[in-house]
């Protein structure tokens, strides 16, 4: 399995619930879409995949968030393979910015504990 749709639904944490709309892939010019159900509202989310590359000891694409949950003015994620002496390093390269400084901090522990949930799963997948 590599980066698919079953292994982004697996990523996705317990809260908020992913509902996937579309997804193209992980090359240039790709669309991923998906609802956030936040209980009392959900919202939009929909990135392009505005960068790819592919070598013998890295792979990565970028997703740049075109429409996003209204606390998020910007988005962009690399997702980074390395081949690290015959082991698999992933890193999870984000960026974003809020309508608030203090809200870009505020929402910190909620993202690092949302990409830390996929740690095990990617161990599972890619072994």
């Amino acid at each position: 399995m590599g980066f698919n749709d079953q292994l982004f639904l697996k990523l996705n944490p317990p809260f908020p619930k992913v509902k996937l709309k579309r997804f193209d892939g992980c090359l240039t010019g790709d669309i991923v879409s998906l609802e956030l159900n936040f209980i009392f509202f959900k919202q939009l989310w929909v990135s392009e995949i505005v960068e790819d590359e592919s070598t013998a000891e890295t792979f990565y694409f970028v997703d740049k968030g075109t429409e996003m949950p209204f606390f998020f003015k910007n988005w962009r994620h690399k997702h980074l393979l390395s081949d690290k002496g015959g082991k698999t390093v992933i890193t999870d390269d984000i960026s974003y910015q809020t309508p608030f400084v203090i809200l870009d901090w505020l929402l910190y522990p909620f993202l690092y504990l949302q990409f830390n949930y996929r740690k095990p799963i990617y161990r599972k997948v890619f072994g």
